[in-house]
């Protein structure tokens, strides 16, 4: 297990999955900007670090039939997994780090609230980069959420990039090209404030 695994199997054992500073009861930003682009309820639309997050519960709610979750936490998709019950039965599911991701298929949505700004070395943000050509279609769209240029510095004990539009633009490059960007204020479990980006991007290679 490398230390990046074994951080987050450490955090969601330790804590409920509603106690985790990055919680959201209604991730109502998320679904409208999902809901903006996607063009079937068939479309392929993946969750990274979806972890314990309910988008993928909105996701099967609104009646989309291939939605996928990945985290590296297992701990963090067996509580979803538990809590879906036999639903869990249509979502694909994955374990793994990001960066080293092998998606078996290509997506045409690819949702990421607050894992790519852990990537704080530029070598994990390359292989992030290599992965995202490898599983997005033609066109596909992105939501990347990260923490804002006035956001936290460090989250869950560990370092954090912050972006606004430009250096989102300038780190993923010219083949993503940005269509909107929206800030959102979070209330963490515990009261506190913490400022995200949200950034609508298409893939065009």
């Amino acid at each position: 297990m490398s230390d990046r695994q074994h951080h987050w199997e450490k955090v969601y054992q330790s804590k409920e999955s509603t106690e985790v500073s990055w919680y959201q009861a209604n991730p109502d930003l998320s679904m409208r900007l999902i809901e903006k682009v996607v063009t079937s309820k068939e479309a392929a639309i993946i969750d990274v670090g979806g972890g314990a997050s309910v988008l993928v519960d909105s996701l099967l709610q609104k009646g989309y039939t291939h939605p996928a979750v990945l985290d590296i936490s297992e701990s963090a998709l067996k509580c979803t997994r538990q809590r879906l019950c036999e639903r869990a039965e249509e979502v694909e599911w994955f374990v793994a780090d990001v960066t080293t991701f092998a998606p078996p298929h290509r997506f045409s949505i690819w949702h990421d609230r607050a894992v790519f700004h852990f990537l704080t070395a530029k070598a994990d943000r390359e292989k992030y980069l290599a992965v995202l050509r490898n599983a997005l279609e033609p066109n596909a769209h992105l939501i990347i959420a990260t923490f804002a240029e006035d956001g936290p510095e460090m989250c869950s004990g560990l370092p954090v990039e912050r972006y606004g539009s430009d250096k989102m633009q300038q780190t993923l490059g010219g083949e993503f090209h940005l269509l909107e960007q929206q800030a959102e204020s979070h209330t963490t479990p515990s009261g506190m404030e913490q400022r995200f980006n949200y950034f609508l991007l298409q893939y065009r290679p």
